[in-house]
C-alpha cells in the first residue's frame, strides 16, 4: 500500500522538476491530486511524479500504453483505493537515481515507439516531390535516418549481442527489409528493427544468421567456420527484450531464409 503527499512539498516539486527536465520532459502539466505532471515536445505520453513520505519512495506513473508495456520495471501495487493514479502504470523507487533511470528509459521509448518515428517521417516528407528515382531515394534516406535514430534510442545505443556502443559500428537492421514492407508504418516501426554491430548486420541481412522467438542465435549451414569465429558466435548471449511484434517480424525473416522452427541444419547456438 502506498500513500502520497496530497499537497506536493518543496522537495518533491524541486526534485521532480529537475528529474523530468534532465530527461526530456520539460513541459509542466500542473498538479493532479498529489501528482505533478510533465510531457515532452518530442516524446509521446506524459509522466507523473509523486512521493510516498511514509515509505520514503519516489513514484512514477506513465500514460503511454507502449511505454507502460515495455518499461521493464516492477510495477507498484496500489492497494489503497483512495490513491488515484493519473497514468496506466505506476512504479516506485527507493532512490532518485532509480527515478532518473526510469525517466530516461520512458523518454527513449516515447520517441521510438510507434507511431513517433512515422509521424516525424510524414512531417519531413509530405511536401517533398517523389516523381523521379532520385527524389524517391531522398525520401528513403530520410526514412532510414529516422529509423536509425529511433533504434538507437530504443536499444539504448548498444548492440544487444556484442555490447558495442560505438555509433560508427552500429547498423539499423530491418528485420523485414524496407523494400518488402507493406507500409511506412512497418518500415518505421522499431519492432521491425535490431541495432546490430556491422558484421552481425551483414550476416543477418544476408540470412546467414537469424534469431529464435527468445532471441537465441540461429546459424545457417552456409555460414563458414571463419565467419562464425569472426562473429564470436559461440560467445554471444540471446537478445533480451524482444516483444511479440519483434517475434512476428522475425518469423518472416526465418521463413524467408529457410530456418526451421528450431533452427536450420546445425540448429541453435
Amino acid at each position: 500500500m502506498i500513500q502520497i503527499e496530497n499537497s506536493p512539498g518543496f522537495v518533491l516539486r524541486e526534485e521532480a522538476h529537475k528529474a523530468t527536465y534532465e530527461n526530456g520532459f520539460r513541459v509542466e502539466l500542473g498538479r493532479q491530486g498529489g501528482w505533478l505532471g510533465y510531457s515532452s515536445t518530442t516524446a509521446r505520453g506524459e509522466v507523473w511524479i509523486a512521493r510516498d513520505p511514509l515509505q520514503n519512495i519516489w513514484l512514477l506513473s506513465v500514460t503511454h500504453p507502449g511505454v507502460a508495456h515495455e518499461l521493464s520495471i516492477p510495477r507498484s501495487v496500489v492497494a489503497n483505493g483512495l490513491v488515484q493514479i493519473p497514468g496506466l502504470a505506476s512504479y516506485g523507487f527507493a532512490t532518485l537515481s532509480g527515478l532518473y533511470d526510469a525517466l530516461d528509459r520512458a523518454y527513449k521509448l516515447g520517441v521510438s515507439l510507434p507511431d513517433a518515428p512515422l509521424a516525424v517521417f510524414q512531417k519531413r516528407t509530405t511536401a517533398l516531390p517523389s516523381s523521379t528515382e532520385a527524389e524517391r531515394l531522398t525520401i528513403v534516406r530520410i526514412g532510414q535516418d529516422i529509423f536509425r535514430g529511433a533504434l538507437l534510442e530504443y536499444w539504448n545505443g548498444r548492440c544487444p549481442l556484442t555490447g558495442i556502443t560505438d555509433p560508427a559500428l552500429l547498423r539499423a537492421s530491418h528485420i523485414v527489409p524496407w523494400a518488402e514492407c507493406e507500409s511506412d508504418e512497418l518500415r518505421l516501426d522499431v519492432h521491425n528493427g535490431l541495432l546490430l554491430s556491422a558484421l552481425w548486420d551483414c550476416a543477418f541481412d544476408s540470412g546467414l544468421v537469424s534469431f529464435s522467438d527468445v532471441g537465441v542465435v540461429l546459424r545457417s549451414d552456409s555460414l563458414s567456420d571463419a565467419a562464425s569465429l569472426a562473429l564470436r558466435i559461440d560467445l554471444v548471449s540471446a537478445i533480451i527484450g524482444l516483444t511479440d511484434l519483434h517475434r512476428q517480424n522475425l518469423k518472416r525473416h526465418r521463413t524467408k531464409y529457410g530456418f526451421l522452427p528450431e533452427g536450420p541444419g546445425t540448429g541453435e547456438v
